[in-house]
């Protein structure tokens, strides 16, 4: 037991070290490519920011652990809102004046929607993880776009603020990209490696695991970039994130998951305990967010409804852990 709960920990710390050196120098990369910033702040950096949850989805769908991948991203998303989002706007509440922000979180609410009608009939085939697959791919194709279009919004004048701010040659780029890919790969297996053999111990599920441990693991990255966003000023590029990386989630890490092993019985309590908790935090999020007389904001009370929304949804996984 003490092996695999030092692998956890061990992981967890690598894959927050790592997944931030991967995304400075992916994001340094693209600066030296020519990219422009809000190309790189939406799709490079939105890419980076999920690489956790991807990688660590993969590493389960191969090892036969599909309720681990789908925890991880449903579990990862209700923490993005109700952890990241509740705790940044508690310490700065949170002003959103990006445009393609504000379009973002219509869609977003539209993917979770989606997923919750692929896993309907408590399974998700391979066919249908495709469908989630070609769906981003048309997020893709619509965020570069976008991004293409929006050069005067104020995300772009956020992200190349923060691009200027840590700039390096391509040589110390392309390094810090293969040795954050590389530990990021390294630390995501050691990670599901010790949370199943934690699971199996303690005789929780995978789901479980997946929705606690490794969600929360994999989402802290986006904690830590968030609370350094806001209190630099870049309220857009905090909130961009979390949008960014939830759908992320829902398209491309359940997506992959699904093609490498489709989920043929899905635990009964994802669509009664888990997907409506995560469609809640959207919901939540978009009504907070989308500010529809005027630019949205999430405030302290705000971010207090997040938190305690979290608060009781952990209470309920204890319970449901204590009472099995």
């Amino acid at each position: 037991m003490i092996l695999p709960i030092l692998s956890i920990v061990t992981g967890l710390v690598l894959l927050l070290w790592s997944a931030e050196r991967f995304i400075e120098g992916a994001s340094a990369v693209a600066v030296h490519v020519g990219l422009p910033p809000l190309v790189i702040g939406m799709v490079i950096v939105g890419f980076g920011t999920s690489a956790p949850e991807i990688v660590v989805s993969i590493m389960a769908a191969l090892d036969g652990n599909p309720d681990l991948a789908l925890g991880n991203a449903l579990g990862s998303n209700i923490y993005n809102i109700g952890l990241i989002l509740g705790v940044t706007a508690l310490i700065i509440p949170i002003a959103v004046h990006s445009k393609i922000i504000r379009r973002e979180l219509p869609l977003l609410f539209a993917f979770g929607a989606l997923a919750g009608v692929l896993f309907w009939n408590d399974r998700l085939s391979r066919p249908e993880a495709v469908v989630l697959l070609v769906g981003f791919l048309g997020l893709m194709g619509w965020t570069l776009w976008t991004a293409m279009r929006g050069k005067d919004d104020a995300l772009a004048a956020e992200t190349e603020q923060e691009l200027a701010s840590h700039q390096m040659t391509l040589g110390r780029a392309l390094l810090w990209l293969a040795i954050g890919l590389a530990l990021l790969l390294l630390s995501s297996r050691m990670l599901v490696w010790g949370a199943v053999e934690v699971a199996t111990a303690l005789g929780v599920s995978d789901l479980i695991i997946g929705l606690t441990i490794v969600a929360l693991g994999t989402s802290l990255p986006e904690l830590a970039s968030s609370i350094a966003a806001v209190r630099k000023g870049e309220h857009d590029i905090a909130i961009g994130n979390v949008v960014g990386s939830c759908m992320f989630n829902l398209l491309a890490v359940v997506g992959v998951a699904g093609v490498i092993a489709p989920m043929e019985s899905l635990s009964a309590e994802i669509m009664l305990r888990d997907w409506p908790v995560m469609m809640a935090m959207i919901v939540a999020l978009f009504v907070m967010g989308y500010g529809f007389r005027g630019e949205g904001r999430i405030n302290r009370v705000e971010a207090g409804v997040l938190l305690l929304g979290l608060v009781a949804y952990n209470g309920w996984l204890v319970n449901a852990v204590v009472t099995a």
